[in-house]
């Protein structure tokens, strides 16, 4: 592994903490910022799934190995839906309500943990696929979109403690790097797999823009806000993938 694909595959999941950071400059966001910020994050994974991780696995394999690992990805990610106690405190998500005995710092760390964990996969998966050509567009968008989803997810304990509010922002991003490092490890020398394991962090990635993203960023009544900030995400993703093409 060369110094520059180990950067590309840490550095990402890090981005998340300079969202948690900036808590500590804006401790009280509005909900429209929030609602833009959380539809510009899912505009970026849109893209990505699309242009990063499908389309070269249909490349590399068939459509049936390519819609294995979708819908394996999918399935793993609603079991660790309903597995790990985690809210959101901006959006009520059915089956999770917030459990007094437990501190709400610690359930929105495993709610994003969900969100980071195929985010990282991907981001090593894609490198084993296709090197920098197509692990770096991916890491790149992963590492964009990682600032404003760890700011608008810490952001509801901003105002009972910003830098507690911060330190959970940048807590977060931890999980990325070793799940970046794993599906490199594991994919880099097993290429028949690549079509699935890229498949499945589209499938887990898309599980998570349908299920959390979209709904929490409309959950405040600002619908057209979000998805215009979702088309700018989009937009700019597909910009990237084409420049380092």
């Amino acid at each position: 592994m060369s110094t520059e694909t180990l950067f590309w595959l840490v550095v990402p999941g890090l981005a998340t903490g300079l969202g948690g950071l900036a808590l500590l400059v804006v401790p009280r966001p509005s909900d429209r910022m929030l609602d833009a910020l959380l539809g510009f994050t899912a505009g970026i994974m849109l893209a990505a799934t699309a242009f990063s991780l499908l389309v070269p696995a249909l490349d590399l394999g068939s459509v049936w190995e390519v819609l294995a690992g979708f819908g394996l990805g999918a399935i793993v990610l609603l079991a660790l839906d309903y597995a790990i106690p985690h809210v959101h405190a901006r959006f009520a998500e059915p089956g999770h309500t917030l459990d007094p005995r437990r501190r709400q710092a610690l359930l929105l760390v495993s709610a994003l943990t969900i969100h980071n964990v195929p985010e990282g996969l991907a981001v090593g998966v894609a490198f084993a696929a296709g090197g920098s050509e197509l692990g770096i567009p991916i890491a790149l968008a992963i590492g964009i979109q990682n600032i404003p989803e760890g700011f608008a997810a810490a952001a509801p304990l901003a105002a009972a403690s910003p830098g507690l509010a911060a330190r959970v922002g940048a807590a977060t991003g931890l999980v990325e790097p070793p799940a970046a490092l794993a599906a490199y490890a594991a994919f880099e020398f097993a290429e028949a797999l690549l079509p699935l394991g890229l498949g499945f962090a589209a499938g887990a990635m898309l599980y998570v823009v349908a299920d959390e993203l979209i709904p929490e960023s409309h959950s405040r009544g600002n619908e057209r806000i979000a998805s215009g900030a979702l088309l700018g995400g989009f937009a700019l993703m597909m910009l990237l993938d084409n420049v380092f093409a």
